[in-house]
C-alpha cells in the first residue's frame, strides 16, 4: 500500500514490550496514525519478531508502520518503510532496498542536515529534538526555531521531535509545526488510549484544518 503521510500528525515510536501490540492498538484508537518501531535494547531476533507482528496489526488498524534503523528487517518483515538517523544508512540505500513506494524518513538536527534532506528522495523529515530527552542521550535539543524553519522550508512532511506533550503542541502549532513525534508521552502512559486522545485533541485544536507539509 502507498501511504500519504501529509494527513497524519501523530506519530509513535515504541521499543519492544510485553504488551506491544495492545499497546499499539490503544494508541491508534486515541488517535495515533503512524506507528514505528524503534528499540535500541534487544537483538535482531527480538525486533525481527516484533516487526513481523506489528506489521500485521498496524495494517488491520490502517496504519503505516515503519522500522527504525533496519532497512533489511522492514524488507524481511513487509513493513511499510524505514526510518534513518544522520550516522546510519543513506536514504539512497533505504530506496534501493525497499523501492520507490516504501517509506523513508530522515532525522535532522541542524540546518546543515536540513539543506541536504531537502534535496535527498524522502518521504518524510524529522526535526529536532526541540528539547534534550531521554530517547536521544547527548544530543542537546534544537529549540522550536529550527522545527518552525525545517517545517516552513521542507515540501515533505516534518514530523517534530522532542518534548511534545499537550502542554507544547500549542507553541509548535503556532510557529508552523503540523506533525508531531511521540515516545514517553506514550510509553510512559497509564493509560494509552486517553493519552493519545489528550494528544490529538491538543493537535486538532491548534493546528488549522487546512495545513501546509
Amino acid at each position: 500500500m502507498t501511504w500519504s503521510l501529509r494527513d497524519r500528525s501523530l506519530y509513535l515510536c515504541t521499543p519492544i514490550r510485553e504488551d506491544l501490540e495492545g499497546f499499539v492498538a490503544e494508541c491508534v484508537a486515541g488517535g495515533v496514525d503512524v506507528v514505528q518501531l524503534r528499540d535500541k535494547g534487544h537483538d535482531d531476533s527480538a525486533i525481527l519478531e516484533a516487526a513481523a507482528r506489528l506489521v500485521s496489526r498496524c495494517a488491520d488498524l490502517g496504519v503505516p508502520f515503519i522500522v527504525n534503523d533496519r532497512p533489511d528487517i522492514a524488507l524481511a518483515v513487509g513493513a511499510d518503510g524505514v526510518h534513518v538517523g544522520q550516522d546510519d544508512m543513506s536514504v539512497a540505500h533505504c530506496r534501493s532496498v525497499l523501492g520507490d513506494e516504501a517509506i523513508v524518513g530522515l532525522s535532522t538536527h541542524s540546518p546543515d542536515q536540513l539543506g541536504a534532506a531537502l534535496v535527498a528522495p524522502v518521504s518524510y523529515l524529522s526535526a529536532g529534538p526541540v528539547e534534550a530527552t531521554p530517547t536521544k542521550p547527548g544530543r542537546e535539543g534544537t529549540g522550536a526555531d529550527y522545527a518552525a524553519l525545517a517545517s516552513r522550508r521542507s515540501l515533505v512532511p516534518v514530523f517534530v521531535t522532542g518534548g511534545v506533550t499537550t502542554t507544547t503542541i500549542p507553541g509548535l502549532a503556532a510557529v508552523g509545526v503540523r506533525h508531531f513525534v511521540v515516545v514517553r508521552a506514550l510509553t510512559e502512559a497509564g493509560d494509552p488510549r486517553r493519552a493519545a486522545q489528550a494528544l490529538a485533541l491538543a493537535i486538532s485544536d491548534s493546528v488549522p484544518a487546512a495545513s501546509s507539509p
